[in-house]
């Protein structure tokens, strides 16, 4: 737990602004609703990915010679045998359905039954799709392909709702934990006065609740593949079925016993009248000349022309301030920041796909195809804190001031080095394997695999990983600070459904997937992150850096804008 800051807190001084600037900012209490609610993100972890990972051998591979239950042991696990262009497909499909559902789920939370009932029922439909998707796995059923396909379908449908319900909610309930108060002025163990900010407070939140979905993700990751491999795959999707019911238990417990729980109620008129402000502010200044629409978009006037105090007499529904506009406008621009996420996604969707494929194809030991992809929250646990608490200050120690959109290009490119590195990988598999550019048509054959090692994929997931810590991390924070307060679902759900647009380019690349194709598969995904690294800096060029400072004179009263929160967090 976070140490907070001792000794005596006074209310900010007469001038806030310079106090803003002068005094570093620094982490307060963080409640234990929120420690509560990290848990629970652990178990709900733990069953999603623990399931997620086996899906590629459970669908790509044949059953092992006289298994029941697709368990390898010494050799490779499978059951449905539909190969690598289906398996990696249905992932696509899974990705884009998971991606899509979150909306749902946000607008029903901010609309009508708020977080915690959206979230406890999104667990319940999450448990009937585990035990739908167990039967699929058992001995009776998994021998018939044709017979499994149906639960295994059903049971992807059910758990993409309950994700829907989750998704969405979740980092956001865990943030609202954190009370909107004032800037604090106090005194540090060390008798330097600091600013205890709120904003800095949720950053810290976010970066456990991050690192525990990370230690989830790692514990069930390995659990699943090792069932699968050592004993069979009801065994994996078994476990993570008796896990998911700890879930809404415990967030029932959270509510009950810490008074300090919060959430924000649903709201029926806000997504209304926020479509209805976005008409109000669009009548006149629809062209079809795409430079002079962007023109008109972008006019400073924009907005300013549709609030409250500007126009004579406003219509009934306008009932809120100016502020609300405003607030309106800045979760436009957050996501506005999104529409470039679809190209970065599909180098990400390679690790639970064509990775996982690739992996089979090397020389593994006694080591599971589909563990490696357990590197990746590895490494994200261990480089979220590198960044927070050394790189980011040591930056903002030197006067560099490392912008949340500078953050997000950079991760773009860190992807586009580890499809650089799982391309050149694959061509030397293809130069190394006896079965030359077709090497899993013929892995039946006695010593068909490569003669590389497994390890040699390390780089690849480091780079994913690098890439997740710089750009999904930072988006979903960019997400949260820049939503109106009765708006975060959604806009949380927005920068998750940036994931639907990345599975239907994936879609697209699917004729990639297979032999002797992979090189221009992997190729592809890196190029596309590299565009989108070109587009987040293009578009945010000139005022990144300032934006910072401007946040921070205009939200003196606490919450601290944009750029400089989880920054201010590592200096805490």
């Amino acid at each position: 737990m976070p140490k907070s800051v001792e000794s005596r807190v006074t209310p900010s001084s007469s001038d806030p602004e310079e106090d803003s600037r002068r005094l570093p900012r620094v982490a307060g209490k963080i409640p234990w609703s929120s420690w509560g609610i990290i848990l629970i993100e652990f178990f709900e972890k733990f069953a999603m990915n623990g399931t997620y990972i086996v899906f590629t051998n459970f669908l790509q591979q044949p059953l092992p010679p006289g298994s029941r239950t697709g368990a390898g042991f010494k050799g490779q696990s499978g059951a449905l045998n539909l190969g690598q262009q289906v398996a990696t497909g249905v992932n696509y499909a899974n990705s884009f359905w998971m991606s899509t559902s979150p909306l749902f789920g946000a607008f029903i939370a901010d609309q009508y039954l708020g977080r915690y009932t959206t979230i406890q029922w999104a667990n319940f439909i999450s448990l009937i799709g585990h035990v739908v998707l167990l039967v699929a796995a058992l001995p009776p059923i998994i021998v018939s392909p044709m017979k499994a396909i149906v639960p295994f379908s059903i049971g992807l449908i059910l758990m993409g709702v309950g994700f829907g319900g989750l998704k969405s909610n979740m980092s956001t309930l865990v943030v609202e934990q954190i009370p909107d108060t004032k800037l604090q002025i106090s005194t540090n163990k060390k008798g330097h006065r600091v600013l205890v900010d709120p904003g800095a407070t949720r950053a810290r939140v976010l970066l456990y609740f991050y690192s525990m979905i990370n230690i989830g993700s790692i514990t069930g990751m390995i659990s699943g593949v090792y069932a699968e491999k050592f004993v069979g795959f009801y065994l994996s999707f078994a476990v993570p079925t008796v896990v998911i019911i700890v879930c809404p238990l415990m967030l029932m417990w959270v509510r009950r016993r810490f008074p300090d729980y919060r959430s924000t109620p649903p709201s029926q008129s806000v997504l209304g009248n926020m479509f209805k402000l976005c008409a109000l502010a669009m009548k006149g200044q629809w062209s079809w000349n795409p430079v002079q629409l962007y023109r008109n978009l972008q006019h400073p006037d924009f907005w300013n022309r549709v609030k409250p105090s500007r126009i004579t007499n406003p219509p009934a529904w306008m009932t809120f301030e100016d502020s609300w506009i405003d607030e309106v406008s800045h979760g436009i621009q957050a996501c506005k920041v999104f529409i470039w996420y679809p190209l970065l996604w599909p180098a990400h969707k390679q690790q639970s796909s064509n990775m996982t494929s690739q992996a089979a194809t090397l020389r593994l030991g006694s080591i599971p195809n589909d563990l490696l992809i357990t590197l990746n929250p590895l490494f994200c646990i261990i480089l979220t804190p590198i960044y927070a608490h050394i790189i980011y200050p040591r930056l903002a120690r030197y006067g560099i001031r490392f912008a949340l959109t500078k953050r997000i290009a950079l991760g773009f490119l860190s992807a586009a080095v580890a499809m650089a590195c799982a391309a050149t990988l694959q061509h030397f598999i293809y130069a190394t394997s006896p079965c030359g550019r077709f090497t899993s048509k013929c892995r039946a054959t006695a010593n068909a695999d490569s003669r590389l090692s497994l390890w040699y994929q390390l780089p690849v997931y480091f780079f994913i990983a690098n890439s997740e810590v710089l750009a999904a991390v930072t988006g979903m924070q960019y997400a949260f600070q820049q939503a109106p307060q009765n708006m975060r679902s959604l806009v949380m759900a927005l920068f998750l459904f940036t994931q639907a647009g990345a599975s239907a380019f994936a879609q697209a690349m699917l004729p990639l997937s297979r032999d002797p194709l992979l090189v221009w598969n992997y190729t592809t995904a890196g190029g596309m992150c590299v565009v989108g690294a070109v587009g987040v800096w293009w578009c945010n060029r000139g005022r990144g850096d300032e934006e910072p400072e401007v946040e921070v004179e205009k939200k003196g009263s606490g919450q601290q804008g944009g750029r400089q929160q989880d920054m201010s967090a590592a200096r805490g």
